[in-house]
């Protein structure tokens, strides 16, 4: 299964698994895949001791890193993270940390215990992504890095490119790639709005073909409801390169989902999704429930433009996290259309043999359904 992007990263299977959990990294790249480690959540230090725990358990194998650095934001200019962050929480209204509170209230959910801080941190923007990418450039064994939202800045492209590894981005439409291909970047993700977390609105089998022809000679990674080898399959029929898969991790025996996110993905089926902005200001698709419900609802706050809502929640996602048995009606559980297909718990090293199995069994009977040549 040797696609041109595979033989160059050195990987057996072109399956490329996007998590936030090291052990999942881990285990995939130790299976012949490529771990991709979400590093949107950690602070600079904390993302050096993920990462120098991953080199001690994938000896020389490859692995990436993802970061998130929007086009866009509020704040965009200022560069450095505490002044950029006073800038942001004083531009928040009062009434949408109000209204976050008052939801979890109604719920149920308890208040923080006095002296417990809630969680405040900035976070999709390159005053606070910048460090990250220097951290990951530290191991030598990350061998590309992607953004999530957008084209990467032209100085952290060519910090990247500069140091010998492979910098790309996710796209949600056409523009998105042309964007990417002016920019330079050795490799596109498109990823369909089927999708978990960050996604538009075109689905994958629209989309995939497009962008691959848009891209000429920059290989594509197809993204956006895949968990099989069937969709494997296809994805590489329609031109790509590999395949981008994040949801299906989140049930893997080695994932760090708590034990209610967890009851509620296996529980759900692949229409209990939502694009929303009501958790980071950008459209995500993760489970609907009271929370989605109540700031979609037009008679409520809108959601605050990345990375403005994301702070604006902090106080109310610092409560789910501390009772997530009471917020179950409410948590953040960034989740694709393929969560249908998620329910059992099996092992990393399981799940990719079972897409690359189907995929091998997918193709021996399409080259059955050729004829003969003789």
């Amino acid at each position: 299964m040797q696609t041109a992007l595979a033989e160059k990263l050195g990987i057996d299977f072109p399956v490329f698994a996007f998590t936030h959990c090291r052990d999942v990294v881990a285990a995939v790249s130790n299976s012949g895949g490529f771990g991709v480690l979400g590093a949107v959540g950690f602070h600079p230090d904390q993302l050096k001791v993920e990462l120098d725990w991953i080199d001690e358990h994938v000896g020389d194998k490859p692995y990436g890193v993802d970061v998130i650095i929007p086009n866009r934001y509020q704040g965009q200019e200022e560069k450095d993270p505490e002044k950029l962050k006073a800038l942001i929480s004083a531009a928040i209204p009062r009434g949408h940390r109000e209204f976050a509170d008052e939801l979890l209230d109604a719920h149920g959910v308890p208040r923080l215990p006095k002296g417990q801080r809630a969680d405040d941190r900035l976070s999709m923007t390159e005053a606070t992504s910048a460090p990250l990418v220097d951290i990951a450039l530290e191991h030598p064994n990350v061998r590309l890095i992607a953004n999530a939202l957008g084209t990467p800045p032209p100085e952290i492209i060519r910090q990247i490119q500069d140091s010998g590894r492979m910098v790309g981005a996710l796209c949600g439409s056409p523009k998105h790639a042309r964007r990417h291909v002016e920019a330079g970047l050795d490799f596109i993700v498109a990823q369909g709005g089927e999708g978990g977390g960050h996604t538009g609105e075109i689905g994958s089998m629209v989309l995939w073909p497009e962008v691959v022809d848009i891209a000429g000679d920059v290989p594509v990674i197809a993204a956006g409801g895949i968990g099989s080898g069937r969709q494997m399959y296809a994805a590489l029929s329609l031109g790509a390169q590999g395949v981008w898969c994040g949801s299906i991790w989140l049930t893997v025996a080695e994932a760090a989902s708590g034990d209610v996110e967890r009851e509620l993905l296996l529980a759900a089926g692949s229409a209990d999704t939502v694009r929303s902005k009501s958790f980071t200001g950008k459209y995500v698709r993760m489970l609907r429930n009271a929370w989605t419900e109540a700031w979609d609802s037009g008679n409520n706050p809108q959601s605050l433009d990345a990375p403005m809502q994301m702070m604006a929640v902090g106080n109310a996602l610092a409560r789910m996290r501390k009772y997530p048995e009471k917020a179950k009606d409410l948590l953040f559980v960034p989740v694709g259309q393929i969560v249908g297909r998620m329910n059992q718990t099996i092992g990393a090293r399981e799940q990719l043999m079972d897409i690359v199995e189907e995929y091998l069994e997918v193709h021996e009977r399409m080259c059955a359904l050729m004829p003969d040549a003789g």
